[in-house]
């Protein structure tokens, strides 16, 4: 004989569980997403510059009035720095984890995420330089 209870609510663990769980999981991630966000804008002055630009950007996107997909690119475009710029902080961080000393490679594998960071902060120079440039020129006529 079950007991009174059994019908009503299975034991934890069972298949009904399962999506609560998973809900549980899902939000648990986000909030590790945002400590991870927090820790960037505490921590790295360069996230700072990059957003800092991010915002002129945006703000002179909507001045000289930008089509939807002229800012969807600028959007694009900075995603892509501030992603490249976490990412970038993600390794050094590891390197230094694991490698406290001076080590010629860790060097070279923060050299190279740092190079990323530098890669896609230029594209987003020259995107700017041509989305950006005609229309400023045309107000300087």
């Amino acid at each position: 004989m079950a007991s009174p209870g059994s019908e009503a609510a299975p034991p934890s663990g069972t298949p009904a569980d399962a999506p609560r769980r998973r809900l549980r999981r899902i939000v648990r991630s986000f909030g590790y997403a945002f400590e991870g966000l927090e820790t960037i804008v505490r921590t790295q002055p360069n996230f700072w510059i990059h957003a800092f630009a991010a915002c002129v950007a945006l703000v002179l996107g909507v001045v000289l009035r930008l089509s939807r997909v002229e800012m969807a690119i600028i959007v694009l475009c900075i995603a892509l720095v501030l992603v490249v710029e976490s990412v970038n902080t993600g390794i050094e961080t590891m390197c230094d984890v694991i490698s406290p000393g001076h080590h010629p490679l860790v060097k070279r594998a923060k050299d190279v995420s740092a190079a990323a960071v530098l890669i896609s902060a230029l594209a987003t120079v020259v995107v700017a330089l041509l989305l950006f440039g005609p229309r400023l020129a045309s107000l300087l006529r």
